[in-house]
């Protein structure tokens, strides 16, 4: 017993050391038949963290404040349940069961109401295998965490890797852009958005019979997965402005603008050069086919579209980060192979010292006038040093301006951290993508090369003004994670989104017309009067559309102009780029179940997405009929 005590105060003080003094919390949502609850939003108020129950009514919360707090239960149809007073200790995981309720049912008419205790059990998530101690004191300990690993419920695969069964994914909270008043706010200010993984990871929860997380949809994400069919730039600019308005689907009263840029393609036999660095997670959390095995398979189809001359360096980190394999030449593919192929996943996840490395190898081997990159291929989980999104971001804004550009790759399930990788791609001169199979790392990384890797224009803004006298209100579908303040347009310090060759990007935009018949929702004002000019009535122009941009190597920004009038044009009139990314985006309300919906249906979706197809080599629009398909049934 002696040495089981010893062990056991061994491995906590080993464990505060490797893991820091963080909390966490844990548990199970039931019914009042204790039956376990899916998809339960968890949240612990205060430090704006949540998360969400597994199929087996699991979830789990890391890196949590030590404190007092209370913990909220949120699902459509139940109750919402505040458990108050919960501690969160240092080190140490916190289990909180919770039960839940129908709206139909008062807690008085339960016979039995069973309150929860508070149960606070060791962490030990991770093998403490780099540690040097005596073999008795490893025996030990090995044998108590075998003993915690069952308690907390770890299990361990054929080669002894410790695997968490919980559901740790996390999600920003999206809150819906609303109704703006013409009259009171007429500058709409937001830069553009060419990520796409909250489309393909939207797939990735349909086709396993689930449907999305609420805040896992992001609607201009999923408009801007597909490609359209716009007119290409002419002169000497990087990209053309597409304009179209007709009658909105989901609300017949209101009208719908399109916005399209079409990004200049990359010129034929382009010798520009590239110098990669590939950083690639390789921690205990990537241990799985779906994660470590598909990123390998993904990289080594990325090797075969690059040119011989460009030059590629592989970083990794887990517990610490470490350079695999200098720069070299795609020409030694071979090499590059071997090195991507060795690669085995263990331990914690020392996700900032891993990006400090990757901007240092990258700013040695710095090509001027050439593609600098860094392409970051993990599923989010940093534990361990610069880990906090904060920190993360600080540093990248720091990094961004030296010229090298960032992809991030998001790879996996169970623990993924999407509103952390979206966030750092954001500010770091990057994109996003998740990578849920073969055929999307084919899409990323061969098809779409040139518009994912080289950008042709960065910090690219859009500022729209709406005429008063012509539109009453107007709501921006999706972006709600790029708005910008109107100050922010002609502030050429600002940053904003990057366009990739042959790219294009799309917004929408709800707008009700000034002569609608809608409800006064707010009074009108007591000390100030607003009018609308003489000139606003004459012009039959309905908004002024301004979009500004910079040449990826210069610091001063160009002014585009683009005034857009209502032709008065039927939609199914519209073009197949207005009707599909309105599908798109009615898709994406019924997932979202937003309360903008108006009479959006799956039926409609599909009714406009299979008039529109167009051209589709690929087959990605016909898969999008599929997944509406698949979710309409879902929803039943």
């Amino acid at each position: 017993m002696k040495r089981f005590g010893f062990a056991l105060i061994l491995l906590m003080t080993v464990s505060s050391v490797l893991f820091g003094f963080n909390g966490r919390i844990k548990g199970l949502v039931f019914d009042e038949k204790h039956q376990p609850l899916d998809s339960v939003k968890v949240i612990v108020v205060g430090e704006k963290r949540f998360a969400f129950t597994n199929t087996k009514g699991e979830y789990h919360m890391l890196k949590i404040k030590p404190g007092i707090y209370t913990v909220r239960c949120e699902l459509k149809g139940f109750q919402t349940r505040d458990i108050k007073n919960v501690k969160i200790r240092d080190g140490l995981t916190t289990r909180q069961n919770i039960k839940i309720i129908p709206d139909s049912i008062k807690w008085e008419d339960l016979e039995v109401e069973i309150f929860q205790e508070e149960k606070v059990e060791m962490d030990v998530t991770t093998s403490v295998r780099s540690v040097d101690m005596g073999m008795m004191e490893m025996q030990a300990i090995t044998e108590v965490g075998n003993v915690l690993s069952h308690q907390a419920g770890i299990k361990k695969d054929a080669r002894g890797e410790s695997h968490i069964q919980h559901n740790t994914e996390e999600y920003s909270t999206i809150t819906e852009n609303q109704f703006k008043k013409v009259i009171e706010t007429p500058i709409s200010t937001f830069s553009i958005d060419v990520d796409a993984a909250s489309y393909s990871n939207m797939r990735r929860f349909i086709n396993q019979n689930q449907m999305p997380y609420k805040d896992a949809i992001r609607i201009e994400e999923m408009i801007n997965y597909f490609n359209y069919d716009y007119e290409y730039p002419k002169d000497n600019v990087p990209f053309a402005v597409n304009t179209e308005i007709s009658d909105c689907p989901w609300n017949k009263q209101n009208k719908l603008v399109h916005i399209g840029l079409q990004g200049k393609q990359m010129e034929q036999g382009s010798d520009i050069k590239s110098n990669f660095v590939f950083l690639l997670d390789v921690s205990g959390s990537m241990n799985s086919a779906n994660k470590l095995g598909l990123l390998k398979k993904s990289f080594s189809l990325l090797l075969d579209a690059l040119k011989p001359t460009d030059r590629v360096a592989i970083a990794v980190y887990a517990g610490a980060a470490g350079l695999i394999l200098p720069s070299t030449e795609v020409s030694e593919k071979k090499k590059i192979l071997d090195a991507l192929n060795n690669l085995k996943a263990g331990g914690s996840t020392a996700g900032g010292a891993g990006i400090k490395l990757a901007y240092k190898i990258a700013e040695e081997n710095l090509i001027k006038d050439g593609n600098n990159r860094i392409i970051l291929a993990t599923d989010g989980d940093f534990n361990v040093g610069v880990s906090s999104t904060s920190e993360l971001v600080k540093m990248m804004e720091e990094k961004r301006n030296k010229g090298i550009f960032l992809t991030i790759l998001g790879f996996g399930m169970g623990n993924y951290k999407d509103g952390r990788m979206e966030e750092i791609a954001d500010k770091g001169n990057g994109n996003y993508f998740y990578i849920d199979n073969i055929l999307e790392a084919k899409k990323v990384l061969v098809t779409e090369l040139a518009g994912t890797m080289f950008v042709i224009a960065k910090d690219v803004k859009l500022q729209i003004e709406f005429n008063p006298a012509k539109v009453d209100s107007y709501r921006l579908i999706g972006y709600e994670n790029r708005l910008l303040n109107k100050e922010d347009f002609n502030d050429d310090k600002k940053d904003a989104g990057e366009l990739g060759a042959g790219h294009t990007v799309t917004a929408l935009y709800e707008i009700v017309p000034a002569n609608a018949k809608t409800e006064k929702k707010v009074d009108d004002l007591k000390y100030q009067q607003l009018e609308t000019t003489p000139y606003a009535y004459k012009t039959n122009e309905l908004m002024f559309v301004k979009l500004r941009y910079k040449e990826p190597k210069e610091d001063t920004s160009k002014l585009i102009e683009h005034p857009l009038q209502d032709e008065g044009v039927k939609f199914d009139k519209t073009s197949n780029n207005f009707r599909y990314s309105a599908a798109v985006a009615e898709f994406g309300m019924l997932l979202r179940e937003s309360k903008f919906k108006g009479d959006s249906t799956f039926d409609s979706v599909l009714e406009m997405a299979k008039g529109s197809m167009g051209k589709d080599d690929f087959g990605y629009r016909a898969e999008f009929v599929q997944l509406v398909e698949k979710a309409k049934l879902l929803k039943k």
